[in-house]
């Protein structure tokens, strides 16, 4: 962190200089801490420039210049995720700063670093990477200038985009670099990233229309798309194979197989475009199917290779048991909060194949699970009760999810989660195996450590499937729940289920009879918090109410309500931009409206006497004023001048 600690190593440069948004915390749970310590297990000599002042370059000249490359993050969240709040409001805390303080990082923070870096070394490569890249490398919807921006890697000054787990790709980067090889011949990596040149792209393809093999495919291709309309000059859906080297960029066979999706200047202009060019690119992540993406834009190309392979369990065993030391860097004077809430707990798995809309983690972990050992988890756990500061309690063990640890689907190892239908939308697939058994046998260990007193999964459950085993829904109940049980039903209006891709109110029903039957068998007095959302592509005034009421019937008010927040890259995201759903092409109403995204959140919140004249509102709009009044099944009372 300090040319100090360099000297106080020996060494006389760095190899590699790690930039990142976030504090610097040497936690797993923390993207810049795992990529630094996998690095520096492959023999590499890292340095870490956390939050750096981005008004000038003076923060990234500390260390020098690095001998292979620059790698940025904005951190653990978007920047502007980080900075903002769902109406676009500055935030009053940053979880990731030291004291929990705000203005550490700036928005589009990859962008505003990588042009800092630039500017001071120009020859040094920059490697993109982290949540805020991965989910920006195509032309993507912006909801903070409300338009669709440039793949990051069009707008930064960039190399290369390491998307998704990127142990692999940087490792293998950074030996490359080491062997002497140029950074601009490094454009096969799976997990990656690259540009090329307009002039280069064109000339392949004038190459690939001037061979007739190439034209046999094409036609083979259209014959297999079944009835799919492609004319002769379209290049969007073919698929190229052992393309010809390419004379301007001096490279060979860039890439195998490939789709062209549509361009940034038809999708900022087309929103059936963007529809279409996110179904394109969403169906190709599958590190077994998955083809390279192409997308051109103005000035560049920019070129998805397929995705990176899932760690082995051994390879995930690796990193997770790496030298972390659990703690903030010495140099911070104050906590950061997103330390406190993880630091006694365990991760056990990458990877949702849960599928909701709104979420980001099948397009940057991917839908199949990748599970560490039993061995490897209880040896973390180990370590995290000879702490000083450890009182008995661990406080989390998962992934994405808390239960699906060690699952998986007999077709994966084949060809991948299948692109044709969901995991567990709308009902769970029977190819699935949805046992429990793997994580019960865990949870029981941890509870034998010595010094363990409890381990709890206070959040992340899928309520879904942990109804497919009742075994693990009581031990659950008897041993891991601190008195509340965190689950995330988002809503009960069916038509915002279905946006959504989660289960409705029937299966949520089920689980809440169920935790309370298992309780009152335990001697437990326990209960479900929900997490509802507002604002959510396919929510009308209508659903919002219908929610209302079913919280107001069923007791279950709550204040962990969020405003669906459009971030880059989900499918919720593409619904709300275009108004389309684009794997089935149909309109979804959205709410865009500030007055009415307000409306549907003080909904939720209809006891509030803050939201009362919301409330009011947006009954009266939606002809609801019977839910006005006295009587019991009203939301507020009517005033008057006795009121």
């Amino acid at each position: 962190m300090s040319p100090e600690e360099v000297k106080a190593r020996g060494w006389k440069e760095l190899d590699i200089i790690l930039v990142t948004g976030d504090a610097y915390v040497d936690h797993s749970s923390f993207g810049t801490a795992i990529i630094g310590r996998v690095l520096e297990d492959a023999g590499f000599r890292v340095g870490i420039i956390a939050q750096p002042r981005w008004d000038s370059p003076e923060d990234f000249k500390k260390f020098g210049k690095p001998r292979l490359f620059f790698s940025v993050s904005a951190g653990n969240t978007d920047s502007m995720v980080s900075n903002l709040t769902p109406g676009l409001k500055p935030r009053d805390k940053d979880a990731y700063s030291p004291g929990g303080k705000t203005g550490l990082r700036p928005n589009r923070a990859i962008i505003i670093y990588s042009n800092r870096i630039k500017e001071v070394f120009p020859d040094v490569p920059i490697i993109l990477g982290g949540i805020e890249a991965s989910l920006r490398r195509f032309a993507h919807y912006d909801y903070l200038s409300d338009k669709v921006r440039q793949s990051i890697m069009a707008d930064a000054p960039a190399d290369l985009v390491v998307y998704g787990m990127g142990e692999l790709q940087i490792v293998e980067i950074a030996k490359r670099l080491q062997a002497g090889e140029g950074i601009r011949k490094i454009r096969d990596i799976p997990g990656t990233v690259w540009k090329m040149e307009v002039k280069a792209w064109k000339e392949l393809k004038k190459k690939r229309r001037g061979t007739a093999e190439e034209q046999d495919r094409q036609e083979q291709g259209k014959q297999e798309r079944k009835g799919e309309k492609e004319s002769e000059e379209s290049e969007s859906d073919n698929t190229a194979e052992d393309i010809a080297r390419d004379v301007a960029m001096d490279a060979t066979e860039f890439f195998k197989e490939y789709i062209e999706i549509p361009s940034f200047s038809e999708v900022s202009q087309d929103k059936t475009a963007f529809a279409k060019a996110f179904r394109m690119y969403f169906l190709e992540q599958n590190p077994i199917t998955g083809k390279d993406v192409v997308q051109p834009h103005p000035k560049t190309v920019i070129v998805q290779n397929r995705p990176m392979r899932l760690l082995t369990e051994e390879e995930l065993d690796h990193v997770y048991e790496l030298p972390f030391t659990g703690e903030a860097h010495p140099s911070y004077t104050e906590p950061v909060p997103a330390l406190e809430m993880v630091k006694f707990s365990l991760t056990t798995h990458r990877g949702c194949f849960g599928g909701c809309s709104f979420c980001a983690i099948t397009q940057h972990q991917g839908r199949m699970i990748a599970s560490r050992s039993i061995e490897s988890v209880l040896r973390e756990a180990k370590k995290l009760t000879e702490k000083p500061d450890f009182k008995g309690i661990i406080n989390g063990v998962g992934g994405p999810t808390a239960n699906m640890y060690g699952m998986g689907c007999r077709s994966w190892e084949k060809k991948g989660a299948c692109l044709d239908k969901a995991c567990l939308y709308p009902r769970t697939c029977p190819s699935l195996d949805t046992s429990h058994k793997k994580l019960l046998e865990l949870m029981k260990r941890l509870r034998e450590l010595p010094r363990v007193k409890h381990v709890f999964t206070g959040y992340g459950v899928r309520y879904d499937l942990a109804l497919e085993d009742e075994e693990y829904l009581e031990e659950l109940c008897s041993y891991h729940i601190s008195g509340q049980l965190r689950v995330a039903p988002e809503h009960f209006s069916k038509r915002v289920t279905d946006a959504m891709s989660k289960p409705g109110k029937e299966v949520y029903e089920r689980f809440a009879e169920k935790f309370t039957a298992l309780n009152k068998k335990c001697g437990k007095e326990q209960y479900i918090v929900n997490y509802l959302m507002s604002g959510h592509p396919g929510c009308t005034l209508e659903d919002m109410i219908e929610m209302a009421e079913y919280v107001r019937d069923h007791g279950g008010y709550t204040e962990q309500v969020q405003d669906f927040t459009p971030t880059p890259m989900t499918v919720s995201t593409c619904m709300y931009y275009t108004g389309l759903d684009p794997f089935t092409g149909k309109k979804v109403y959205v709410a865009k409206g500030k007055k009415e995204k307000t409306m549907q959140r003080a909904l939720m919140h209809y006891r509030s006497p803050a939201n009362y004249e919301l409330v009011y509102e947006a009954l009266e709009k939606a002809g609801r004023l019977d839910l006005v009044g006295n009587a019991h099944k009203c939301l507020i009372r009517r005033k008057n001048k006795f009121y």
